[in-house]
């Protein structure tokens, strides 16, 4: 068999994998495998440069540090003191527990760095108290389920260290570049939410006096330090990202033990647990995905697709709102970090050949991919707000159109804006692409 059928033979593998609903990293490295069967090749060759990178690169050793970190602050209910902080701030606004909602997101994904987490973390406590107060069921998981993928964008990401990974961009200067969008989001979502609770008549919810505020938001600072101690130590050239993912994990685990004194023993043995599962998971996904770039470059797709692109169009933002449209389909059907290791590598020529910024371009792609966490049909976290609350999933799809519509929004923005990513990076870091 000649080397076109072994990739038609790659895709229908790939295709199969997601029609039956196999473990996602798993199936695509049984794709990989049935090419090198068709091909005759020995894997010999991708499974040095697979161990290469993972032994070399350093930077993916801070994937492992802030799932660590993340699940840290899940287990030690780190989430009630965000919770109390957000609703002393902004509880008191028309709606006040959707506003509540996207700051404590806001606050919380400087933490994680997971749209999982912050869903699943704060997600059932959010949507019981708004289901107490009188909000539609509905409503109430669709603001958590888009409040959550601020997690990602705002500083620090596990989808930008590996796209670091992948594109050879700064860790450091994806970071500072999410804040922006990550705060223009939280205020694009907490207009709508205004909207709507003026339109549907929700409550304002019961007044927080200034002692009470104080009170909460002593007992969050510590939590609330956590990004900042991040994001100074690695600016300040103090740490590496890498070097600040650890310091994230031990701080994490200092303020869960000793700080709030609520992670014990049995918690710790389990966040462990958890840890490793997911770092496993991960690990098997970037092996897959230095398989993939390897076909990738041995077919030439990059070349074929930048041919067809660039025969289509030399206009760059015309090629951005293709990659728009392409991944927003594709986050409908397909998990975002396939999109992720899979695809990236494809548009990255592309993007370089066009001129467009590597960082301005992740983040464009990242803010893409957590939309699709939330778009029908398979959004994860509709699943996972839907799960934790037990509310039909039909309720939530019927609720989170609008809310789609207000990150597509902001979308666009950061697309054909590029300094609205660029413009801390360069003010703080002198960065210059």
């Amino acid at each position: 068999m000649n080397i076109s059928t072994a990739l038609l033979v790659f895709l229908l593998i790939f295709v199969l994998i997601f029609i039956l609903r196999m473990p996602i990293p798993m199936g695509m490295m049984t794709a990989c495998v049935f090419y090198f069967m068709v091909t005759g090749e020995s894997p010999k060759m991708v499974a040095q440069q697979t161990l290469k990178t993972f032994y070399t690169n350093y930077t993916i050793i801070a994937v492992p540090l802030f799932i660590f970190a993340a699940n840290v602050m899940n287990s030690g209910k780190v989430t009630e003191k965000v919770f109390g902080f957000a609703m002393g701030f902004v509880g008191r606004f028309k709606g006040g527990l959707g506003h509540v909602n996207v700051l404590a997101s806001l606050v919380f994904s400087g933490m994680t760095g997971s749209a999982i987490a912050d869903a699943s973390g704060l997600g059932k406590m959010e949507i019981d108290a708004m289901r107490a107060e009188g909000y539609d069921d509905g409503f109430s998981c669709a603001i958590t389920a888009a409040s959550a993928t601020i997690g990602p964008i705002f500083p620090p990401s596990i989808p930008m260290v590996i796209y670091s990974m992948l594109s050879g961009a700064s860790v450091g200067a994806l970071f500072m570049g999410g804040m922006v969008p990550g705060v223009l989001l939280a205020i694009a979502l907490m207009i709508y939410i205004m909207i709507i609770a003026h339109k549907r008549n929700y409550p304002i919810s019961e007044k927080v006096n200034f002692h009470a505020f104080l009170k909460y938001t002593f007992n969050a600072i510590p939590a609330i330090l956590t990004p900042v101690i991040l994001l100074v130590g690695i600016y300040t050239g103090i740490m590496t990202p890498t070097e600040a993912g650890a310091v994230a994990g031990l701080y994490a685990l200092i303020v869960a033990v000793l700080g709030y004194r609520v992670l014990k023993w049995e918690g710790f043995k389990q966040v462990l647990v958890d840890t490793v599962k997911a770092t496993g998971t991960t690990s098997i996904m970037i092996g897959a995905a230095t398989c993939i770039s390897y076909i990738v470059a041995k077919e030439q797709l990059a070349a074929t697709v930048a041919n067809w692109i660039t025969g289509f169009t030399d206009n760059k933002y015309v090629f951005l709102m293709i990659v728009n449209v392409a991944i927003l389909i594709l986050g409908m059907f397909i998990d975002t970090s396939v999109i992720q290791v899979v695809f990236i590598p494809i548009l990255l020529p592309i993007a370089r050949a066009f001129g467009i910024d590597l960082v301005h371009f992740g983040l464009v792609v990242i803010f893409n991919m957590m939309i699709g966490l939330s778009t029908p049909p398979f959004g994860m976290l509709l699943f996972i707000t839907s799960g934790i609350s037990g509310t039909p999933l039909k309720d939530v799809i019927k609720e989170i159109w609008w809310p789609i519509v207000t990150m597509l929004i902001v979308l666009l923005i950061i697309t054909y804006i590029p300094d609205v990513v660029l413009f801390l990076p360069k003010m703080l870091m002198g960065y210059t692409g």
